[in-house]
């Protein structure tokens, strides 16, 4: 994994809010994750736009913050799949203001990036 150059803050909380889901794909992740598990090739079809590299990047950090779990069954093929720990689920209403506060600047947005 990546090793950061510059000392993380640990007395920021926000610095370590943004570690845990900063990413352009997390927030989107912990939000599809909350409406059950998931495997990896369908949160890679629901996110088109981001190549799988990433997905699986941003999977695995999620993972590592203790924000989901991955489960591997014993079975041929293997599989596996995706879903929200209870730390996780703390997230979701912040994820949810998130959304709601892009949803209210959206026209702003719009006007910003003259889309009609």
């Amino acid at each position: 994994m990546y090793e950061k150059k510059i000392p993380f803050d640990i007395d920021c909380g926000i610095r370590i809010t943004m570690e845990v889901i900063g990413g352009k794909w997390k927030s989107c992740i912990i939000q599809e994750l909350s409406r059950g598990a998931k495997r990896p090739s369908e949160l890679h079809r629901l996110f088109e736009e981001a190549s799988p590299r990433v997905i699986n990047q941003q999977l695995k950090e999620l993972e590592m913050h203790g924000v989901i779990q991955k489960k591997i069954f014993a079975e041929l093929p293997p599989r596996s799949e995706y879903s929200m720990t209870s730390t996780g689920e703390t997230l979701l209403p912040l994820i949810e203001q998130m959304e709601k506060w892009g949803d209210n600047f959206r026209p702003q947005m719009k006007e910003i990036l003259n889309i009609k």
